[in-house]
């Protein structure tokens, strides 16, 4: 018998590490996702986009998601105080090239990650929520109990 097969014994099965339900972002993920942000937000800040369509536009950045391998990133932007979040996001598609190549003068890791933006609901459907809390029917209920 092997060394390496002293101490199994035959025929018992392998132990296996239990399956973990996927935990959230680790450290890492959350600090690189929020330099990310950071670093947008100041990008739309300063405005000096070709594209015409990003021209006059006042973009907030809600969140960067990023993936664990630390090469795709989400972006959740919004306007605030208005609803037509959606026309500019093809926009900011057209406009990924000149932003990772900001992003990379502004980071310290060795690949930029790729970006695609989001419209951020949240807001909208807190408001959504908000309002139904409101309703009379609703109120009614939940003064009844």
């Amino acid at each position: 018998m092997s060394r390496a097969n002293q101490g199994a014994t035959q025929g018992a099965p392998a132990k296996r590490k239990p399956k973990r339900a996927p935990a959230g972002p680790t450290q890492r993920q959350l600090r690189v996702a929020e330099e990310i942000r950071h670093l947008l937000s100041a990008i739309f800040l300063r405005g000096e986009f070709r594209d015409p369509a990003l021209s006059d536009i006042q973009v907030t950045v809600t969140e960067v998601r990023i993936s664990p391998d630390l090469k795709n990133a989400t972006a959740f932007v919004t306007r605030l105080g208005r609803s037509d979040v959606d026309l500019i996001v093809p926009a900011l598609t057209r406009a990924v090239p000149y932003l990772r190549s900001e992003l990379a003068k502004g980071m310290r890791l060795r690949i930029v990650p790729g970006l695609s933006f989001q419209p951020d609901t949240a807001l909208e459907y807190a408001m959504h929520v908000e309002d139904l809390l409101h309703r009379p029917d609703v109120l009614r209920d939940l003064k009844s109990d």
